[in-house]
């Protein structure tokens, strides 16, 4: 537990509000499957360093593209930050 109160800590994870019913509907456009439209705007809302995701079927480089964010796996992410640290 204290390990996982330290990573919060050190990433400072915030609450982003759902996006109202009028934005969710005009965006629907940004991602194929509707369920991850509220998702993706919050993460835009946002602005990550980087939005983390095991689901690349519906994440895809094309999304990341049209909405300017950087989308990876946790095990991509981890791996660009050990790049960091050579």
């Amino acid at each position: 537990m204290e390990d996982y109160r330290r990573l919060l800590g050190l990433t400072r994870p915030e609450q982003v509000p759902y996006p109202n019913d009028d934005l969710v509907n005009s965006s629907q456009h940004l991602i194929r499957h509707a369920a991850d439209v509220p998702v993706l705007l919050s993460a835009i809302a946002s602005k990550p360093d980087w939005l983390l995701t095991n689901n690349t079927k519906h994440f895809t480089k094309a999304v990341a593209q049209r909405t300017g964010l950087r989308i990876a796996t946790p095990a991509e992410f981890f791996r660009a930050l050990s790049m960091l640290f050579r």
